[in-house]
């Protein structure tokens, strides 16, 4: 089972369960009620995010006063950067009126998965429409994985047309993708002067695929803004656990918990992002939330130590365009 198919299944799972040197510059977040949690420049855009975001899986089918309590956790503790999509079931719907009372102070990204003009129009609507606000301060594309995206996306009729369009009605701030092949990125990223790039960026990856580094290095030169998925992933599920796990919201096996899951993300935050999103397991949230208010980079032993754990992993994603 992929990430989509994963994600599509909407598992209802309940409320209760739950280096350093080339980072973008941090300042501490203004009103927070735990702490300070640092923020980053994101890219060329002016803005500043804080160094976690909330991703909407976080939400995905939970009770909507959930979704208010955990949202309004993340903005006391600093928390300032809210990702979302429509194949995150019903995520939109819950997060919208979770966030409208912090809409103002918030950066909200949402990202879609239809290649065409009038697809990508009607997802970016009801998108809108779900999450209770007139424009998206990040719109991205979401998952490109092969070559063939990229065609139609710029083809004919293809996506790029609503998301220019978007942009120039004030429906978009920032426009950008994510993506799970190291070439279509790089390949994206030469084609079109998009303003971020949301991109894994993981220990595993790094050491036992080579997958990432030239992706981080291209983004950088062109003055994009990076933010991380897969900070806290270790491998896919074993084949008896695929369907049998305790993670439900985790189509991929996490790294432990909490120790080597924390190092993981200190990992990535060490690298030159602007900030990570931590897994939809509330469990996982919180910890990165953690993590993210007592930041300190990586040191040089602590690395060697994680990347030691990862020898021999199978990463979730190789070299190899399609």
């Amino acid at each position: 089972m992929d990430r989509r198919d994963f994600l599509q299944t909407g598992a209802v799972v309940t409320a209760g369960m739950v280096a350093s040197g080339g980072l973008p510059r941090a300042a501490a977040s203004e009103d927070t009620g735990a702490g300070p949690m640092p923020r980053r420049k994101l890219g060329r855009t002016g803005e500043e995010l804080s160094i976690i975001g909330l991703g909407g899986v976080v939400v995905m089918n939970n009770s909507p006063s959930f979704a208010s309590n955990i949202v309004a956790e993340a903005v006391d503790r600093g928390i300032n950067y809210f990702d979302v999509a429509p194949t995150y079931d019903n995520a939109q719907e819950r997060l919208g009126p979770a966030l409208e009372p912090y809409r103002k102070k918030c950066f909200l990204a949402c990202k879609q998965e239809d290649w065409t003009r009038a697809g990508s129009q009607k997802l970016l609507d009801e998108s809108l429409r779900l999450l209770h606000t007139d424009y998206l301060d990040l719109y991205q594309l979401h998952a490109l994985s092969k070559m063939s995206d990229l065609e139609q996306i710029f083809g004919p009729n293809g996506a790029i047309e609503t998301f220019e369009a978007a942009k120039k009605a004030g429906k978009a701030r920032f426009l950008g993708f994510s993506a799970h092949s190291v070439e279509v990125a790089l390949k994206a990223m030469d084609q079109y002067p998009f303003d971020t790039i949301l991109f894994p960026v993981n220990f595993v990856l790094f050491s036992q695929a080579n997958f990432g580094p030239q992706v981080l290095e291209r983004a950088q030169q062109k003055g994009m803004g990076i933010l991380a998925i897969k900070a806290m992933a270790k491998t896919s599920w074993a084949p008896e656990h695929k369907d049998d796990h305790p993670h439900p919201k985790c189509w991929y096996e996490p790294a432990g918990f909490p120790e080597q899951a924390a190092l993981g993300l200190r990992w990535t935050l060490s690298q030159p992002v602007t900030a990570a999103i931590p897994p939809g397991d509330e469990r996982y949230f919180r910890l990165g939330m953690d993590v993210a208010q007592n930041f300190k980079p990586i040191t040089s032993d602590e690395s060697q130590q994680l990347l030691a754990q990862a020898k021999g992993m199978a990463p979730l994603f190789h070299l190899g365009a399609t």
